[in-house]
């Protein structure tokens, strides 16, 4: 399925689109021009902001992975953004050919590729909805069809939680998933954090990301740590995305992590 710049009269194409701009930071060439002048804005004031982009996508690997491996069965990927190299069903999959991952965003263009590339793949869909409408998410048939909630199953909540701006939702649609979720799930969190940045620069960063389709809202490690409140943070604890386990010595930000303008966690539901 291709997107054509003809298709640029639709409501959520006339304003840069976060997932679109994620999609340019990755390499990916499912982007605009409207996209790719507000990542370059958003380069400009924090060249570090690719980097921050690629080491969260390694680290969405190196857990989809750990998960897989541990036995999870069933991913919840909320946020998933548009399709690049390494979707959490490739690389599920590649350990256990029959894990079930269920896609959601609320991007309609993030959708429709996640559908047009899933096709022939029955253990895996895509959905349209809103963490902030988490019911919606719970709910949906195709989740019904593919999670079952007796089991654990992994849920994703990356580089999401940042561009829901109010604490309360985050707070309630946490609450909601970690009364879903069967003991043994794992909740796993990236979020955005000023922590290493100077306040004003943090503030530019926002300001590109407020003529988006979706503001940010930066948050601090004691608020992001707060997120995983009734799960067991697994080691090392929430960090920065090079330094949750990594690969080897050498991995994409292993050497200065403080650069990388995120923090990262996995909590397990006891």
């Amino acid at each position: 399925m291709e997107i054509r710049d003809s298709a640029m009269d639709a409501d959520w194409l006339k304003s840069p689109n976060v997932a679109r701009m994620y999609d340019y930071f990755l390499g990916g060439h499912h982007n605009f021009a409207i996209d790719r002048e507000s990542a370059e804005q958003l380069r400009a004031i924090s060249p570090d902001i690719e980097l921050s982009s690629r080491a969260n996508r390694l680290f969405l690997h190196r857990v989809v992975t750990a998960l897989a491996e541990q036995g999870v069965e069933q991913f919840l990927d909320i946020g998933s953004g548009i399709p690049t190299v390494g979707n959490v069903h490739e690389v599920a999959q590649q350990i256990n050919p029959a894990a079930r991952v269920v896609y959601v965003d609320v991007d309609p263009i993030a959708v429709a590729h996640s559908r047009s590339i899933l096709q022939g793949n029955p253990s895996t869909t895509a959905i349209q909805a809103d963490f902030r409408q988490i019911d919606d998410i719970l709910q949906h048939p195709e989740t019904r069809r593919l999670i079952d909630f007796d089991k654990p199953v992994g849920v994703l909540l990356v580089a999401l939680l940042h561009f829901v701006l109010d604490d309360a939702v985050v707070r309630q649609g946490l609450q909601a998933l970690r009364e879903v979720m069967a003991p043994g799930s794992y909740i796993v969190i990236s979020h955005g954090t000023a922590d290493n940045h100077a306040p004003e620069l943090a503030e530019q960063i926002k300001q590109v990301y407020a003529r988006s389709t979706h503001p940010v809202s930066v948050r601090s490690y004691a608020e992001i740590r707060a997120l995983f409140q009734g799960f067991e943070l697994l080691d090392p604890g929430v960090v920065s995305p090079p330094e949750w386990r990594p690969a080897s010595p050498h991995d994409l930000g292993l050497d200065n992590p403080k650069r990388v303008g995120c923090l990262v966690g996995v909590g397990r539901k006891p």
